[in-house]
């Protein structure tokens, strides 16, 4: 087998293409950098199976040879990255999608597009479910993000009517674990990052909002039986153990021993107030559900983090 990913140097990328060649496909990773990491990848550089190219996928890539799997991760995914990065958020959603889908299509490939929670916007239905449409803000700020992955989805699925092509779309919620940047502005990394700073960590609004987390080894494994299947329409990835941010933050100071205080700050625009999957598809499709418990995985992402920082 010979499998495909855009993004691969980036957070969930570099775990595709480690799961990927523990199958013992061959991987070709594909990422331009603007938010991955050749460092993500380094270890995996040696192994005679494994290459990597930097391209935009928002440009046209020939590949000589078969392909068997197509993975679409290319994408800033974080809202520091993708309000830096409007325009390339868009152009990858849109003509990166439309450039991956044309080379499964040439290649008769199957096809895997990670879309993600944000589809959902700021919900008004709770836990979200796949049938659920979405509540987004197409101009905020947000609307880079949210809009591009809806429109993928939505070319998608139009790739799979109008020419059969073996399609399979993930929508991730919130996702952790090693190789997660620091700098990313995601709750997470920046609770982790102030904690073990002893800088105060930082809540928006009152936090009472919700979020859901997710061990990137679990949506690795999720996304590792879905592509496998004939499935075609949207799944949930995520892990319904649901927890307000003030909560979440109180975790990570007693999970890292930090005497941080906690200040508040106004909500970003259009931020979700609530957010937990609904993975009742996932469980009856796939038999998937996540196996690591949220003390768990943030015990060994704080490891990941005290490594990096030296601490």
């Amino acid at each position: 087998m010979r499998t495909l990913i855009t993004g691969g140097a980036g957070f969930v990328g570099s775990h595709l293409c480690e799961r990927f060649l523990g199958m013992n496909h061959e991987v070709i990773c594909v990422d331009n950098l603007i938010t991955g990491s050749l460092a993500n990848i380094e270890h995996l550089r040696g192994d005679s199976r494994f290459s990597f190219i930097r391209h935009d996928i928002s440009h046209h890539l020939e590949i000589d040879g078969p392909i068997h799997q197509v993975l679409h991760f290319a994408s800033p995914a974080s809202p520091v990255d993708y309000l830096q990065h409007p325009i390339p958020t868009l152009k990858v959603g849109s003509l990166g999608t439309h450039n991956t889908l044309g080379l499964a299509k040439a290649k008769n490939a199957a096809y895997l597009l990670a879309s993600t929670s944000e589809v959902y916007g700021d919900p008004e239905r709770h836990p979200q479910s796949e049938e659920y449409w979405g509540n987004v803000n197409p101009i905020g700020l947000r609307g880079v993000y949210d809009e591009a992955k809806r429109f993928a989805e939505a070319m998608v699925m139009a790739y799979h009517r109008c020419h059969g092509i073996n399609t399979h779309i993930i929508r991730i919620f919130n996702t952790y674990g090693n190789r997660m940047r620091l700098d990313d502005g995601r709750v997470l990394p920046n609770f982790m990052g102030q904690a073990l700073r002893g800088d105060p960590l930082t809540v928006y609004g009152d936090g009472s909002q919700t979020r859901s987390f997710c061990h990137v080894d679990d949506l690795v494994e999720g996304i590792a039986r879905l592509i496998g299947t004939d499935f075609h329409e949207p799944v949930n990835l995520g892990n319904p153990s649901e927890v307000t941010i003030l909560e979440f933050a109180s975790e990570i100071l007693a999970l890292s021993g930090s005497k941080s205080s906690i200040v508040y700050k106004p909500l970003p625009q259009d931020d979700p107030k609530i957010r937990k999957p609904d993975i009742s598809r996932a469980k009856n499709l796939l038999g998937w559900e996540p196996k690591i418990g949220r003390s768990e995985g943030l015990k060994r992402t704080l490891d990941h983090f005290k490594k990096k920082m030296g601490v």
